[in-house]
């Protein structure tokens, strides 16, 4: 069970300890999450311990200012906190040797200074993150809900694979602060299927209202309708309550404005069938993201390149079952710059 403790409304997000604007400490939470994927995929951690790390880190800026945390440093004991709970346990040395190899861009020796820093900082910082979580270490990630989905429903691999990306972008949302994993994975699920399906099948709206949609589409002579069975599979498997169905469009909201606020038109033309897709009228709210090539223009809070707000996801091979295993639909890669 989620522990209610760790779920927050979206209105803790405009009051978290960081005094930024709320797209600027949603932008640099992407570009830590980025980091923190990047150092656990080097390190060849289980995908499982690279996903609890990235909930601790956004669990963490709840309790904790951006401006007196930097992210690297936090992504770094999340990373080493997770080797340890998770059982795959890696030296602080090379924890913090990878750390200063992705921040420089160049090889760094384990004997050096800046690696002996590293280490004291991340130590120093994990005391700290550990207070923030209450050493309550469980977390349920949203890719276990979706094992159990496709274990259930012999679907479309393409489908798969592509809820399996969106939920490992999912980490660069704060979504596991506001949602449980069940929702998340609905969401991310609810959206592969449109987008693997197409601009003529049914709509978000659809997929997750509370009654099955109609037939009635637009659906070109050559191709049959889809199955309204078929597009509420992740609805009806999860047997939602009234809360949590009401939860899926507004997580597919945040979804959407996040690959939105990416440079699409020139940098990422991959996702454009996914910023195609139109939001759930049901889930109106003010923006949260703004452009993410205008945040990195303008962003005073630099002190090191070595991540930006997406880049690969981590290797989905190290973590068990994967439908990522099996296809080309790997990850959304270099989501913004």
């Amino acid at each position: 069970m989620h522990d209610d403790q760790w779920l927050f409304p979206l209105s803790a997000l405009h009051a978290t300890p960081s005094n930024w604007p709320i797209e600027r400490e949603l932008y640099d939470r992407a570009r830590g999450i980025e980091f923190l994927f990047r150092l656990g995929t080097s390190l060849v951690l289980p995908t499982s311990a690279i996903l609890t790390a990235a909930t601790w880190f956004h669990r963490f800026y709840m309790r904790y200012s951006m401006e007196d945390y930097h992210r690297q440093d936090v992504a770094a004991s999340c990373i080493f906190l997770a080797t340890k709970t998770e059982e795959c346990g890696r030296k602080l040395r090379d924890v913090a040797r990878i750390c200063q190899v992705k921040i420089t861009g160049r090889d760094v020796l384990p004997e050096s200074k800046e690696v002996e820093l590293c280490q004291a900082s991340i130590l120093l910082t994990e005391e700290v993150l550990l207070e923030a979580l209450c050493f309550d270490f469980v977390v349920e990630s949203p890719h276990s809900k979706l094992v159990d989905l496709f274990d259930a429903h012999d679907d479309d691999l393409a489908v798969q694979e592509c809820a399996w990306s969106f939920a490992h972008d999912s980490f660069r949302t704060p979504l596991c602060l506001l949602y449980p994993p069940q929702v998340t994975a609905a969401a991310c699920y609810v959206l592969a299927q449109r987008v693997v399906e197409g601009p003529n099948s049914f709509s978000l709206d659809a997929r997750v209202s509370s009654s099955a949609p109609t037939a009635s589409l637009p659906t070109p002579p050559s191709h049959k309708p889809p199955s309204p069975d078929a597009s509420r599979v992740a609805i009806e498997h999860f047997s939602f309550s009234a809360p949590e169905l009401a939860s899926v469009p507004d997580a597919l909201s945040i979804l959407l404005e996040f690959y939105k606020a990416q440079d699409v038109e020139n940098s990422h033309g991959h996702l454009s069938s996914v910023v195609a897709v139109s939001p759930p009228t049901t889930a109106p709210r003010s923006r949260m993201y703004a452009s993410f090539a205008q945040m990195a223009a303008g962003n005073p809070f630099e002190r090191a390149t070595g991540d930006n707000a997406s880049g690969r996801t981590p290797n989905s091979s190290n973590g068990g079952r994967t439908p990522a295993n099996k296809g080309a639909h790997n990850n959304l890669e270099d989501i913004a710059d």
